[in-house]
C-alpha cells in the first residue's frame, strides 16, 4: 500500500505537470470549451469591374435608367415619323422650299437612328419601334389626303410644333441623363434640331404661317 505522505508526494509532483496542460488547452482554445463563431461581414464584397454604361446586368433599373431607355425609345419613334413625313413633303408639296425641307428630314433623322440611337438601343436593351406613334400616324393619315398650299401649311405647322417640343425634351435629357451615351445624343441631337427648328421657322414666315400666338394676332 502506498502510504498518505507518499500520495501527497505524488500529487506535489504531477500537478505542475497537469497544471501546464491546462494552460496548453487554454492557449490552444480561447474562451472556454466552445469554439467562436467568425463574426459576420459589415459590407458585402465589391467586384473591381467597372460598370458598362447603360447595361445594369444583374440591378433593378433606378428612375433615372428607365428615363434614358424611354428618352431612346421616344426618339427612334419620333424620327421614324420625321422620315415618313419628311417623304411625304417630297412627293405632295409643291414648293422648293418644303420639298428641300422634307428630304432633310428623312437624311437627318435617318443618320440619327442608324448611328446614333439604334446602337445605344441596342446596348441598353430597347426594343426599335415598329412604326411612329398612333399620334403621329394620325398626322400623317391627314396630311396624305392633302396637297399644295394647304399640304404646307399643315405641315409646316406641324413641324414647328413637333420641332418645339422635341428641342426641349432633348435639352431636359441633357441635364438629366445618367448613361453618358445617352447624354451626347442628346446633346447632338439638340444642336440638330435647333437648326431644323430655325429652318422651318423662315420656311413658315416665307408661306405666311404664323409662327406663334404674336404673329399670328398680327396677322389677323
Amino acid at each position: 500500500m502506498i502510504s498518505k505522505r507518499s500520495m501527497q508526494k505524488i500529487w506535489l509532483c504531477s500537478a505542475p505537470a497537469l497544471l501546464g496542460s491546462a494552460m496548453l488547452i487554454a492557449q490552444s482554445n480561447p474562451g472556454g470549451g466552445a469554439p467562436q463563431q467568425p463574426s459576420s461581414p459589415t459590407q458585402q464584397p465589391t467586384t473591381g469591374a467597372a460598370p458598362v454604361p447603360g447595361a445594369e446586368v444583374g440591378a433593378p433599373p433606378t428612375a433615372q435608367n428607365m428615363g434614358d431607355q424611354a428618352f431612346v425609345s421616344q426618339a427612334m419613334e419620333g424620327g421614324v415619323a420625321e422620315v415618313q413625313l419628311g417623304q411625304l413633303a417630297q412627293e405632295k408639296s409643291q414648293s422648293s422650299d418644303v420639298q428641300q425641307f422634307g428630304k432633310k428630314m428623312v437624311s437627318d433623322h435617318t443618320q440619327m437612328g442608324e448611328k446614333w440611337l439604334k446602337p445605344v438601343a441596342k446596348q441598353m436593351g430597347v426594343n426599335e419601334p415598329k412604326g411612329p406613334s398612333k399620334k403621329d400616324k394620325k398626322l400623317i393619315e391627314k396630311l396624305q389626303g392633302l396637297s399644295g398650299p394647304q399640304f404646307d401649311t399643315e405641315y409646316i405647322q406641324a413641324m414647328l410644333k413637333d420641332h418645339k417640343k422635341d428641342l426641349k425634351d432633348f435639352q431636359n435629357e441633357t441635364q438629366m441623363a445618367q448613361d453618358p451615351n445617352v447624354k451626347q445624343i442628346a446633346q447632338q441631337g439638340s444642336n440638330i434640331i435647333q437648326q431644323h427648328l430655325q429652318l422651318i421657322e423662315q420656311i413658315a414666315q416665307a408661306h405666311n404661317v404664323p409662327v406663334d400666338g404674336k404673329k399670328e394676332a398680327s396677322n389677323k
